[in-house]
């Protein structure tokens, strides 16, 4: 086996509870499990905000920008350099994505209402039996036409 072999076919990275992601793949199978977190805001390593809130989306686009608003934070991978796993003093792990001199900071947090933004939004009961119940219907329709017309 030559060198060049085996340089080509190195194992993948194996990150367990810190260290440093650039892959933007692998970061957002981190972020999109998040659901209710404490985020915090440095620029220059001085602290410009704190809150709490849902990560809604995670997504990678060179033309939206990440939004923290009113507990929602829409989480674009492009606006973020890395994304750097640290272990708290308590043992969490801890994110920071990181821009330049720019970092956010998302702290897994407890959710105070006690429900996700999904959950809040669920159908009233019998409302998706109803909807496949038309969706088979409207097919055996469209079954029973094409016999109809191809009949020889």
């Amino acid at each position: 086996m030559s060198h060049q072999y085996r340089s080509s076919h190195l194992p993948a990275p194996c990150i367990i509870s810190s260290g440093i992601i650039v892959n933007k793949s692998d970061i957002k199978r981190l972020l999109q499990d998040l659901a209710w977190v404490r985020y915090t805001h440095f620029l220059d390593g001085e602290q410009q905000s704190i809150g709490e809130g849902w990560v809604v989306e995670v997504f990678d686009d060179v033309k939206q920008a990440t939004l923290v608003v009113n507990q929602s934070l829409y989480l674009n991978l492009h606006s973020f350099d890395y994304l750097h796993l640290k272990e708290a003093e308590d043992g969490k792990t801890y994110f920071e994505l990181v821009q330049d001199n720019r970092v956010l900071r998302l702290d897994m947090a407890e959710n105070p209402v006690g429900t996700t933004p999904a959950a809040s939004k669920t159908m009233p009961e019998g409302t998706l039996e109803e909807m496949v119940t038309q969706v088979l219907s409207a097919r055996w329709d469209v079954q029973m036409d094409d016999d109809e017309n191809f009949n020889f």
